[in-house]
Order: structure tokens, then sequence, then C-alpha cells
């Protein structure tokens, strides 16, 4: 197996994904050396809000990406980026649409052929 660390996030309740969102939180905080108060302020919500969200209680999405945007935190949100994929016929397609070879630009008919 890999040496990254493997989690179930489906099998997880909403309690425990809460928790562990704010424990993300509070783990970037203190590595910035920030108090609630000053994060809070930052973001413009209530310190008591700000420690609810560290202790995985309910909270607003608005409210946590302030508090994700002011601990510079926000590629987090790489995860809900869409990327379209082709398919395998789609691309075999595009493959067979590709020009082959270039054509003489050249388009002065006027040359007499010497036959």
């Amino acid at each position: 197996m890999n040496d990254k660390q493997y989690i179930d996030w489906v099998s997880m309740s909403d309690a425990a994904l809460a928790q562990t969102i704010g424990t993300f939180v509070k783990h970037h905080r203190l590595a910035q050396n920030k108090t609630q108060e000053e994060v809070a302020n930052a973001a413009n919500i209530s310190r008591s809000t700000l420690s609810l969200l560290e202790k995985g209680e309910n909270i607003t999405v608005p409210t946590l990406l302030q508090v994700l945007r002011v601990l510079d935190v926000l590629y987090v949100m790489n995860t809900f980026k869409i990327q379209e994929e082709i398919s395998p016929l789609e691309l075999a397609k595009q493959e067979q649409q590709k020009r082959q070879r270039a054509r003489n630009t050249d388009n002065d008919n006027t040359k007499k052929s010497d036959w």
C-alpha cells in the first residue's frame, strides 16, 4: 500500500466531518500564531463563532470561507474544481481530425507547367 493515510470520509458522520474541519482550522490558526480574536476580527465574525467552528459545531459555509481566506488556506477549494475529462473515443476522433500534412500556400495558378 502507500504511505498516505486512508480516511473513509463516506463512513464518517456529519459531526465527525465538522470536527475534522474545525481541527484543520484550529491547526492552521495556531501554526500562524494567531489568537481566536485576531482571526475572528479579520474574518468579520465573532470570537464565539470561530470557537464553534473549531469545536465542530454548525456554522455557515460563508463563515467557513471567510476564516479560510483569513488563514490563507483557500487552496483546499482546489478539491472542488471540476476538470473536464475527454473520453477515449472523443480523443481518438480529435486525433483523426488533426492535420497530417501541410499544403503549399502558393496559390498562384498562373504558372504554366513545362509539360
